[in-house]
């Protein structure tokens, strides 16, 4: 009897340190939130969390956390959030400004789809708050080719130099930055970092994936030597970044409201879109495709970093295949020898031709014709035979111009809405800054694809 009250005084014993430090972790986390918004701007409604037990490894034993299985990828990414839900002017306005648009949000929940479940593993794989699987509604529309005038490219819309420094190889046959997988992996990557660079503080970091960490640094002194308030909310911003975390939390707040809103939600199932296939060598696209039985156009969906008709030679080498293909698309690369993965011609010499000139006719590059041909040096002589790759270009939509008249009350934002393009677009096509205000009668070039 004495064993068993000595059993049940440890468990009771250990049942009330957990209870209590989990209660303190509780307080811990929203203490660190309140920090964050400004009281006298908006209120919070209510604060997700996650408690952090002492020690984990102990715990672990005795509680064994229920596994969840959700049914579509929203559900499972809602579960996720874990940003504040506060009551702010700026936000509400993101939303009445997204739900004039219902067209909108109905077109990137189907250019979503084929994304969303891998972002969202990403997502739950790097502990970061569930509202950033939909960044890239904020950064590109979900558009993996997207280009802006400051040269940021893809979903996430990494500029070249941050992307190198991420790993996401740029040359003349792949953009990494418009590779969905490794892209994804690289600014959930990124965004974590910054979070940690602003110890936890998710709209400071947020804001610094938008504007550099140097800039949002910059105007934290500036408040500071004014003696005002750092948070987010109450720094100095160029209008693009005011903009940013708003439009995040309120594209969160409408999908995760649906119903609420009258916004239908797409069904994404919670499961696999793609498969990650190594081909271990150079692969003609069109060759891929037809072994993954997948029309061109939408292979080049789940591969839209590959700016030829073939993978570079060099590597890498994963292309992404329909989950439902992937098994077929293996077993006829498997059948494959990688000699016959390239489609070639045969080009023989003339005289005076040299490889720079045979690969700019051919459109393809000095280096594939070495690699291709096996050859040490640039040296060729004429009537000898090169194998040329031949290179098809990547599928391209037909684009249709139109002008618009700009009307009364017209911001860049709402006529991108309007025609399903960006914000960003408008300008470069017109040559015009974001921050020029469109005046009645004032004709705009709109591309549509």
């Amino acid at each position: 009897m004495s064993a068993i009250n000595s059993i049940s005084s440890r468990n009771y014993l250990l049942f009330l340190i957990i209870f209590i430090t989990t209660g303190c972790a509780e307080k811990a986390t929203t203490h660190a939130f309140l920090n964050e918004v400004p009281p006298t701007e908006i209120e919070l409604s209510h604060i997700h969390s996650q408690p952090l037990p002492v020690d984990a490894d102990s715990l672990s034993k005795i509680i064994k956390p229920e596994t969840v299985t959700y049914v579509t990828a929203w559900d499972r990414l809602f579960s996720l959030y874990a940003l504040p839900e506060i009551d702010n002017a700026r936000i509400e306005h993101e939303v009445q400004r997204y739900l004039k648009h219902p067209k909108y949000l109905a077109k990137i929940q189907r250019r979503a789809a084929p994304y969303l479940h891998f972002i969202i593993d990403e997502i739950e794989s790097k502990q970061i708050p569930g509202e950033l699987a939909l960044l890239p509604v904020v950064e590109s529309a979900f558009l993996p080719h997207a280009y802006s005038r400051s040269k940021a490219s893809g979903l996430w819309q990494f500029i070249p130099s941050t992307g190198r420094l991420f790993g996401l190889k740029q040359n003349w046959w792949y953009d990494g930055r418009r590779d969905v997988y490794t892209s994804t992996q690289a600014a959930t990557s990124y965004l974590k970092q910054l979070s940690q660079t602003f110890d936890g503080n998710w709209f400071l970091a947020l804001a610094s994936y938008n504007a550099g960490k140097g800039n949002i640094r910059k105007a934290i002194r500036k408040n500071k030597k004014k003696n005002l308030a750092t948070d987010y909310w109450s720094l100095p911003l160029r209008q693009e970044t005011k903009n940013y975390i708003p439009r995040l939390l309120a594209i969160s707040k409408i999908f995760a409201n649906a119903e609420k809103y009258n916004i239908p939600l797409l069904e994404i199932p919670n499961e696999p879109h793609f498969t990650v296939v190594n081909t271990h060598s150079q692969m003609d696209l069109s060759l891929a495709a037809e072994m993954a039985k997948t029309p061109l156009n939408e292979f080049f969906i789940l591969n839209p970093a590959f700016k030829r008709g073939s993978t570079d030679p060099d590597g890498p080498f994963h292309l992404l295949v329909h989950t439902d293909k992937a098994e077929h698309f293996k077993t006829e690369l498997a059948k494959t020898l990688k000699r016959d993965r390239i489609k070639w011609r045969r080009h023989q010499i003339k005289s005076g031709e040299n490889l720079g000139s045979i690969a700019k006719r051919y459109k393809t590059t000095v280096n594939a014709l070495l690699k291709g041909n096996h050859l040490a040096n640039t040296n060729i002589r004429a009537g000898k035979h090169l194998l040329i790759p031949s290179l098809l270009a990547t599928p391209s939509k037909s684009i249709n111009k139109q002008l618009y008249t700009v009307k009364k009350g017209d911001t860049f934002w709402d006529i991108a809405r309007q025609f399903d393009v960006r914000s960003q677009d408008i300008a470069l096509w017109n040559n015009i800054s974001l921050n020029k205000i469109l005046q009645p009668g004032q004709k705009l070039i709109i591309k549509e694809g």
